[in-house]
């Protein structure tokens, strides 16, 4: 296995399997396994001209195109890491994640990359800067990982850091490898599927198993400027018949969909995830995809898949009084529910744990093991400390997500423990009034939050809402409550959850 374990193996395998298949196609260009594992070696040549070693990280600042997918597996061909930031990043952001990670190379197009050496002197400090320049032909052999150095990092990505400073994720290849595994029951591949990703980590997994890969002509960083019609017309195009995105992405694309009345039954498979899917949107992609198997999956940064749950069966469920049903755990996750503390939890054996956990039915933070579980982060031992639980050679990782194993095995979703309220009456858990603010007639989105000791509703309503007619709603959810309408602000990654950090420090919560 030893010259299998660097990661990129599994893509050089299906390349020399499916030369001639369809690899990738983004607004630009279309190119084959074969044209593909060409270019990455002869970019791999390039980066070790320049000086670019094995062990070295490397930032790779380049949306997501077949560049990218070239420029990252090139990296992983020669043993060094790939360091990923998300294409919203702005500056301060990108110096931030810079210093954490200590790159020795930089990799942009021109016109992120002279920006970024101009302001930011971090950047200034890397020794290595390049373009996205396509490399002339090379043959360079596969850099392979020892699989006695199972702590060979081959990929870092930054969580959202939206409740602080953002976490560098270190995958190595064996997690790599155990993540692969895991998705790769979820997902069960078929050899005439062709996929289109909105996600990343996504396009990584089809590359690995053979399946064709659409790049959807739309900017992450712009999500609100989305246009359907652009998208539908790769679907067709390419005869996508398989589609991983966000819930928001899903979302207005199935709108439009049932608007304009478009075909949808070569369709087989749609995968989501990133954020919460409430009922109403699972009925939405159903409507939208009636002959597709409609998958939510759980998970996040450091743990994915963790459940996963079908739209069907999810529509079945109310959440407004037994919480969201995400599903069964993945066969190898390991879930428990364990009281929940907004501080650094220690557990030195299996007793101490025993101890910290909560009978099925309880609400606590939802706490999950696995071998594709992420064990470390870089550069980051609060994180670490804040996050981990390791008992032995297990590392038992914090979601800071609420939730509870119903008696049917399910795992039911509460929101994030940082939210729940605590009155004398008991807990409020604000992600479930979200689901019935949602229903309101007028209100986009909404949540509650307490305030200054002050329950306030903030609401984000249409235009043409009729705000007195919201008000009287709330009131009967919650007495006494104070209600503000306001723009709500979203992650900026999928554009598919309230970030409450913002949303608190927002001006108009502060009068």
């Amino acid at each position: 296995m030893k010259d299998t374990l660097n990661i990129v193996s599994l893509f050089f395998a299906e390349a020399k399997a499916h030369p001639d298949r369809l690899a990738i196609a983004d607004v630009r260009e279309t190119i084959t396994y074969h044209e593909l594992a060409s270019r990455i070696r002869a970019r791999a040549a390039q980066f070790k001209a320049k000086g670019i070693q094995s062990g070295d990280r490397v930032l790779v600042f380049v949306p997501m195109s077949i560049g990218l997918y070239i420029d990252s597996l090139a990296i992983f061909t020669m043993g060094a890491t790939a360091v990923f930031l998300d294409e919203w990043v702005n500056l301060k952001r990108l110096d931030l994640c810079c210093r954490i990670a200590q790159c020795r190379a930089f990799i942009a197009p021109t016109k992120f990359r002279l920006p970024g050496i101009i302001l930011s002197s971090t950047i200034r400090q890397i020794p290595i800067k390049m373009g996205t320049r396509r490399a002339t032909e090379s043959n360079t052999t596969l850099e392979p990982v020892s699989i006695d150095e199972t702590n060979e990092t081959a990929l870092i990505t930054f969580t959202t850091g939206s409740t602080g400073t953002p976490k560098a994720a270190k995958r190595t290849h064996a997690f790599l490898h155990e993540q692969f595994k895991a998705l790769l029951e979820k997902i069960d591949p078929q050899d005439d599927e062709i996929d289109m990703p909105a996600l990343p980590i996504v396009l990584m997994i089809n590359l690995a198993c053979g399946i064709p890969s659409i790049i959807p002509d739309w900017k992450p960083s712009k999500p609100t400027k989305m246009d359907p019609s652009r998208i539908w017309d790769q679907i067709e195009r390419f005869q996508v018949n398989r589609l991983t995105s966000s819930p928001y992405f899903l979302e207005r694309l199935s709108a439009h969909i049932l608007e304009e009345k478009r075909d949808t039954s070569n369709f087989r498979k749609l995968f989501t995830g990133g954020a919460p899917v409430f009922p109403t949107q699972a009925s939405l992609f159903n409507a939208a995809f009636p002959k597709a198997a409609v998958n939510i999956i759980f998970g996040s940064t450091e743990a994915e898949p963790i459940s996963a749950i079908n739209a069907k069966e999810l529509i079945t469920h109310s959440t407004t009084k037994e919480g969201l049903n995400v599903g069964l755990p993945h066969r190898t996750t390991q879930v428990r529910i364990i009281q929940w503390r907004d501080e650094t939890i220690s557990a030195e054996s299996e007793a101490d744990l025993d101890r910290l956990t909560l009978p099925p039915g309880e609400v606590g933070e939802i706490t999950v093991a696995g071998d594709h579980i992420l064990r470390e982060y870089y550069n980051n031992q609060e994180a670490l400390l804040r996050n981990k639980i390791f008992i032995a050679n297990q590392c038992w990782h914090r979601t800071g997500d609420g939730g509870y194993i119903a008696p049917d095995g399910t795992l039911r979703l509460m929101g994030r423990c940082s939210q729940f309220i605590n009155t004398p009456e008991g807990t409020i858990y604000p992600f479930l009034i979200e689901h019935e603010l949602s229903n309101l007639n007028g209100v986009v989105i909404g949540t509650l939050l307490e305030i200054n000791h002050q329950l306030t509703f903030a609401i984000e309503a249409t235009p043409e809402a009729d705000q007195q007619s919201i008000r009287e709603s709330l009131q009967s959810m919650v007495a006494n409550a104070k209600v503000i309408f306001t723009t709500i602000p979203r992650d900026k990654r999928h554009h598919s959850k309230i970030d409450y950090g913002r949303l608190k420090q927002a001006r108009a919560l502060d009068s």
